[in-house]
């Protein structure tokens, strides 16, 4: 959790590699996949680094395998992926792979060429018979007879130089086709056609043969070239790691600095002794770590569970090195909005037993490897089983199932007691009671809580199933949704600004608690906080014997800031009391909000003629801010770390820009007062979206259930079955898969707008380690590692 919580503490390590063991060395770091190298030869063009032959070895072998495996793919020969990943090859075999695979590749050219050639003779020899025979029947020469027409124009009247006449001649001799000298005689003929096929069954006995050869020899390569592509994969990207590496003076020693996880440098320390045994050194390569102000890359654990959440974060930004990671409270609050929005007990069951057989089956490798949008599911499969259980909850709350309701314990309103037989002469007087009459004569009926005996108690969980025949239905459901989607952005929002605070303590700027979070928690509650108040108030004190009496809370948060000259009775007693020590509460917290902050840090410049001091580790996290720079002594004369030259001190004070400091804050203070009432109205999507989930699966129940079920037992059963199809069909395309896109993007915006910007800044970098489990497996033409 606390790896979720806040991304791992890196640190900046140097490694010393010994020339004969830094490639062995790197091996080992690839397999275990734990540092991200630094670019230390940024200067230099990769044409003039150390390893650029090497590299340039690779890519030839590259060349080779991509040979091979286009001719292995158009013999249709199978080519086997192993599960285990062979290690790179040690660089003593790499001169001897090098030339088995350059006389493989000259074989099966030469070998190929060969077949071509035959090919094409054979074809040549059937085109040949072929002409012979069709020939035959129109074509009829010998001595006896001669043609009385000149084939082709006498050449006797015209001049050898003559270039139209000689174009003219090769046009009809040979343009574009193929010429075969034509028998006189009948004998010739056959004797030329029994030669022909002769040299045919000859050539298809050589050319069978060459085949076969070539298939062995593309079987036996095909048995070895999963291994080596991945092999020559490997081997480049070590080579690729040791161009970022430079030299020490004597040439002897490979120097090179990593980002590693602080939890790791155990396992990089045992990858060092590793890659050094391997090589046979009698010198060990070593590590230590440096002291850098730099900022790290961010590294957050996540394991098949977690990866998609962390993905809905990232996509937003990766975050600043050591923030709160949003993504922990995201697994519970991300499919919780999502099934506000989509709250149908037989949709999120649908949905949730779908995710729970991709989950089942995660571990087949063609559904990693299917199409895009099937791929696309797989990678989400838990965040589908999240938000189908989730929806499935919130299904039972609103009571909705295919739009239909579920009486699961017994409704808790009594349609008998509305009847005048079962109360006394003085109920009859004071109530509006039932009778035979009015039941047959009246188009509505209305339940009455205040007579007793309707109303027994609320529904032991969620909505009474009997307000699915109620008339008033949608306005009721209007009024609970659209105050519960008030109630859970406010509540969301707020923990967004306390989540802030954790990361003002852990980045020591405990200023920023009491100028910055604490009015703006103020400001946020002492608004819509009290909004919260007061609709949870109506709810508990009003009941149906004093509803009619129960004020408006629309009204009553209005005439909070316009108090009205005519008091109103207000919701408790001491109300508008309460609401102006509010109001100025809210009012003192948007000063403070906006220059407390910028006073405090001017303050704290001019206390000191220059504060500046090295400091040790890699405090600052934000690269040029002007916070930092104020807040450079302090610390560090805390720390006891006060040796800096007059110099730099002099330059850190003069990038102190109270101006810039004081635009930044002000726009940032606009923008969350602003954002508390946008963002408050943003989150009724919830109570709309939730509101067109429920009208659509409504109509399309009575668009086609409704109609199928009503059909008269003759032809029902018959029309019933497509028509369910159709309404299976139609619930999967419009409401499962339609509006849970809808909602999902409407509850990531809900995520990255609303929530996260109260306190998640998303600036960071992402730790990429160099890792050979990040290639690909897979055969593609023109794989290369990058």
């Amino acid at each position: 959790m606390g790896s979720l919580f806040r991304s791992e503490p890196m640190c900046l390590a140097q490694l010393f590699l010994q020339s004969g063991t830094a490639y062995e060395c790197l091996s080992a770091l690839g397999e275990k996949g734990l540092v991200q190298f630094r670019d230390l030869n940024q200067n230099v063009s990769s044409f003039q680094r150390k390893f650029v032959g090497e590299v340039k070895r690779c890519e030839e072998l590259e060349r080779i395998l991509v040979y091979l495996v286009q001719e292995i793919t158009r013999a249709n020969i199978p080519l086997p992926e192993g599960e285990v990943s062979p290690p790179a090859p040690p660089p003593k075999q790499v001169l001897e792979m090098q030339e088995q695979l350059q006389k493989l590749e000259v074989e099966l050219r030469e070998v190929t060429k060969n077949k071509e050639k035959l090919r094409k003779n054979l074809l040549e020899l059937i085109e040949y018979t072929h002409m012979l025979r069709v020939t035959k029947t129109f074509v009829k020469r010998n001595v006896e007879f001669e043609p009385t027409y000149e084939e082709f124009p006498s050449l006797e009247n015209d001049s050898l130089l003559d270039y139209s006449s000689m174009q003219r001649l090769g046009a009809k001799l040979g343009y574009h086709c193929h010429i075969y000298p034509y028998p006189n005689t009948v004998e010739e003929r056959k004797e030329i056609q029994e030669g022909l096929n002769t040299r045919i069954q000859d050539l298809y006995t050589v050319l069978h043969k060459t085949e076969d050869y070539l298939r062995q020899v593309l079987c036996k390569a095909a048995e070895s070239v999963y291994s080596r592509v991945i092999q020559v994969k490997k081997m480049k990207a070590i080579y690729h790691m040791l161009n970022m590496c430079s030299f020490d003076v004597t040439n002897k020693c490979l120097i090179a600095e990593v980002w590693c996880p602080e939890a790791d440098l155990r396992d990089l320390r045992r990858a060092l002794e590793e890659g050094s045994r391997e090589s046979g050194a009698t010198i060990l390569s070593f590590m230590n770590t440096i002291p850098t102000k730099e900022t790290p890359p961010t590294l957050i654990r996540t394991n098949r569970f977690t990866e998609g959440f962390q993905n809905i974060v990232d996509a937003y930004g990766v975050g600043s090195y050591r923030e709160v990671n949003p993504a922990l409270f995201t697994i519970i609050t991300f499919p919780f909005l999502f099934a506000v929005m989509f709250g149908d007990l037989g949709h999120g069951f649908v949905m949730f037993l779908f995710a729970l057989l991709l989950v089942i089956n995660e571990n087949r490798p063609g559904l990693n490897q299917s199409q895009e949008i099937l791929r696309m599911f797989f990678n989400g499969r838990y965040i589908l089983l999240l938000m189908g259980l989730f929806s499935v909850y919130t299904g039972l709350i609103y009571n909705d199932c295919f739009s239909k309701s579920l009486n699961i314990f017994g409704s808790r309103w009594n349609v008998s007691a509305m009847y005048s037989s079962s109360h006394t002469q003085q109920e009859h007087e004071k109530l509006v009671l039932w009778n035979d009459s009015v039941v047959r004569h009246s188009r509505v009926l209305q339940l009455d809580p205040a007579i007793p005996g309707v109303f027994r108690g609320p529904y032991p969980f969620g909505i009474d199933p009997i307000w699915n025949l109620a008339t008033n239905r949608l306005t009721f459901l209007n009024s609970f949704k659209m105050k519960m989607s008030v109630i859970l952005g406010i509540i969301h929002m707020t923990f967004g600004v306390t989540l802030g605070i954790f990361n003002h303590l852990h980045f020591r700027k405990k200023f920023n608690i009491f100028l910055v979070s604490i009015p703006e928690l103020l400001f946020m509650l002492c608004i819509f906080g009290y909004l919260i108040f007061m609709i949870v108030y109506k709810w508990l004190v009003f009941s149906a014997e004093n509803s009619r009496e129960a004020p408006s809370i629309l009204i009553e948060f209005i005439n909070m800031f316009i108090f009205p000259a005519s008091g109103t009775s207000g919701l408790y007693p001491g109300q508008e009391h309460v609401q102006k020590v509010l109001l100025v509460v809210t009012a003192l917290s948007v000063p403070v909000l906006f220059l407390g902050k910028p006073l405090f840090l001017l303050w704290l410049h001019n206390g000191r003629s220059c504060f500046g001091v090295s400091r040790s580790g890699y405090t600052l996290v934000r690269k040029d801010s002007e916070e930092e720079v104020s807040l450079l002594g302090n610390q560090d004369i805390e720390e006891g770390n006060n040796q800096m030259e007059d110099g730099c001190r002099e330059m850190m004070c003069e990038e102190f820009n109270f101006g810039e400091i004081l635009m930044t804050q002000v726009i940032h203070s606009i923008e969350y007062c602003l954002g508390c009432i946008s963002n408050t109205a943003s989150y009724l999507r919830l109570w709309a979206l939730s509101l067109a989930h429920a009208q659509l699966s409504d109509v399309l129940w009575a668009m086609l259930m409704r109609v199928g079920l009503r059909v008269d037992t003759t032809y029902g059963v018959l029309l019933l079955l497509p028509v369910i199809a159709l309404f299976a069909v139609l619930t999967i395309f419009i409401l499962l898969i339609m509006e849970g896109l809808s909602a999902f993007l409407h509850a990531i915006r809900l995520h990255w707008v609303e929530f996260q910007n109260k306190f998640y800044v998303g600036a960071g970098t992402k730790f990429v380690p160099f890792s050979f489990s990040l290639f690909s497996s897979k055969f593609s033409d023109g794989d290369n590692v990058a």
